[in-house]
């Protein structure tokens, strides 16, 4: 029988048949003793098999996995179990998972009455985009004798993508346009300044602009109004993600670029969701994805598809390519998000013209992220001279990012400087931002 399987239980009741055996030697009168047991061990084990192989036994086994897995979020995988023979049964199940995980102690155990069905359930999170396939759902059967076990192996093979965080865009969505409750994260951005789009004529309250003010409507309700003016539309908004080795660093389980990859999905979203226009645009050593700013409604599935087969390189980024690719393939005044990562002032400082040029025909901002493994180093209680002098070059690493951000703004570049995971908040924050202040 190619399914069954010897248990513990096995091993130690037949090591204590062989030491039987074996104490009988010196000992005559003992081995008919053992004999007996030997055969009555036999019997039993006979016994469990016809208990586990008969056709009365079934267990009914369905695995349930999202549509769609998202990069670097926990999903969870259920398997749905129910114990279809007339006795109860001890399951073991080893779900083979992705090779993408390495799994090697996957191990569920449980007890299912007769007639009993029952879910259980494990977490994944895939930090690589690209294709997962699940294979055989193995379960190992034990009678309540528990001497062999029965393999049942549910084949149905299951093909996934992951792709960029779906999850990720669908919350911060709600949070970028929750207009009621106030959560973490997304700030609330009062406009500052006039858009060129008239909206209605309100009550004044404090903190309306003064020049807003309709004086004809305040002398007519006898009370202050005031005009109010929505965002301007149909702004071209374009992420541009650095593809070179620079973006490699990893953080918790994903690199930079996959963290600048979701944040583009989620980005591109709201840019669609208030009307502006989404775009995209990759490169390292040379360009790779061009997708043209626009909010038709199939914009976000072609920004998606791009993003889920975009592949990091390990060649320095070439920023003056950038330069004449953005003047020949960005029409128009655009807000360019940069996502990119200066290791050192003299990495900023090279590229730094380059940035300039590019800020004089659009507006820039630049996002590159903090070491935040230096940072908590920075922050240890240190004991050793030695300690001292490590967490004093820490501190001059995190004084040297905090200099790049001053250097960008001084020549009139927007920077922003965050954690890998803040990345999405920081980020959006910056494009309510820009929008409240009326510079795009």
């Amino acid at each position: 029988m190619r399914n069954l399987y010897l248990s513990n239980r096995f091993f130690i009741l037949f090591g204590a048949i062989v030491g039987l055996f074996v104490l009988s030697f010196p000992v005559p009168f003992m081995f008919p003793l053992a004999q007996t047991a030997f055969v009555l061990a036999l019997a039993v084990v006979a016994a469990d098999i016809i208990l586990l192989f008969n056709k009365t036994v079934r267990v009914k086994v369905r695995r349930q996995v999202p549509k769609i897995l998202s990069l670097g979020d926990v999903t969870k995988i259920g398997i749905s179990l129910k114990n279809e023979s007339k006795q109860t049964l001890k399951l073991n199940i080893i779900d083979e998972v992705p090779v993408q995980f390495q799994l090697r102690d996957f191990n569920i155990d449980l007890t299912l009455e007769s007639e009993e069905e029952r879910l259980v359930s494990y977490e994944l999170r895939p930090v690589e985009r690209g294709e997962y396939a699940f294979g055989v759902v193995n379960v190992f059967m034990e009678s309540f004798l528990g001497l062999v076990r029965r393999r049942y192996q549910h084949k149905y093979p299951m093909s996934f993508a992951v792709y960029p965080s779906i999850v990720q865009m669908k919350q911060f969505e709600l949070k970028a346009f929750d207009r009621v409750s106030n959560q973490y994260g997304i700030k609330k951005m009062r406009r500052l300044g006039h858009s060129y789009e008239f909206e209605q004529i309100k009550n004044y309250v404090r903190g309306d602009d003064m020049r807003s003010i309709n004086w004809k409507a305040s002398s007519r309700y006898a009370t202050l109004m005031v005009n109010q003016y929505e965002d301007e539309r149909a702004q071209q908004v374009y992420c541009i993600i650095d593809k070179s080795r620079a973006m490699h660093m990893p953080f918790d389980g994903l690199s930079l670029m996959d963290y600048a990859i979701n944040t583009t999905l989620v980005l591109s979203n709201i840019a669609l969701q208030k009307f502006d226009r989404a775009g995209l645009l990759t490169f390292s050593d040379k360009i790779g994805t061009t997708i043209k700013a626009d909010r038709k409604a199939n914009q976000m599935n072609k920004i998606l598809a791009a993003l889920y087969k975009e592949e990091p390189r390990n060649l320095e980024a070439n920023f003056e390519l950038l330069y004449h690719s953005s003047r020949k393939l960005i029409k128009g005044r655009s807000l360019l998000i940069l996502f990119t990562n200066f290791e050192s002032q003299y990495a900023l400082e090279r590229v730094l013209p380059i940035l300039r040029r590019i800020n004089n025909l659009h507006l820039l901002v630049v996002v590159f992220f903090e070491n935040t493994e230096v940072k908590e180093f920075a922050k240890k209680r240190v004991t050793t001279t030695e300690d001292i002098y490590l967490q004093t070059v820490a501190q001059k690493f995190i004084s040297e990012k905090e200099q790049m951000v001053q250097k960008l703004k001084q020549y009139g570049v927007q920077a922003v400087l965050t954690s890998p995971e803040d990345l999405s908040v920081n980020t959006i924050n910056k494009y309510l931002e820009l929008k409240s202040r009326g510079l795009i």
